[in-house]
């Protein structure tokens, strides 16, 4: 995480992956799949811009 580091929500993670299924996301959570993130007190889940990019690109290092 950067100082300046974007918190993204799911609808914008689901938009920058194509579209997938809000169920989708969350099964692959559940399962160790998705890039890491964090609760908010209001229960919604936010993920660092810079954690979702690492992410990706573990992917396409496995790929």
């Amino acid at each position: 995480m950067t100082k300046k580091d974007e918190l993204l929500t799911v609808a914008q993670i689901l938009e920058e992956l194509g579209g997938i299924s809000r169920r989708t996301f969350y099964r692959w959570r559940e399962i160790g799949k998705a890039p890491e993130g964090f609760k908010l007190p209001n229960g919604e889940i936010r993920i660092y811009r810079s954690e979702f990019n690492a992410w990706l690109e573990s992917l396409r290092e496995a790929a």
